[in-house]
């Protein structure tokens, strides 16, 4: 491919993660929208919709508190990884 190519593409992949990116926030505020109709119902039936917003409740292990408290423990069961990250600027 050529310099003008990869430019083209380049540029062509910005105006598509533009658009995403707009997509993505008139989601998220049709999303805030409905939280906000709903209150603090869980459920709610709208025509043929059924939609919901519970909480959900995790457990993770903080890593950084762990690396403090047992430094030798935290360093046996990290395991480190290598991605290549893309990044048109």
């Amino acid at each position: 491919m050529s310099t003008n190519e990869m430019e083209c593409k380049a540029r062509e992949l910005r105006q598509l993660q533009a658009l995403i990116d707009e997509a993505t926030a008139e989601a998220e505020a049709i999303k805030d929208a409905l939280k906000a109709a709903m209150g603090d119902a869980e459920s709610v039936q709208a025509g043929e919709y059924k939609i919901t917003w519970k909480a959900v409740t995790s457990a993770r292990i903080d890593t950084g508190a762990l690396r403090k408290a047992l430094p030798d423990v935290a360093a046996a069961f990290t395991k480190e990884s290598t991605v290549r990250r893309f990044c048109v600027a």
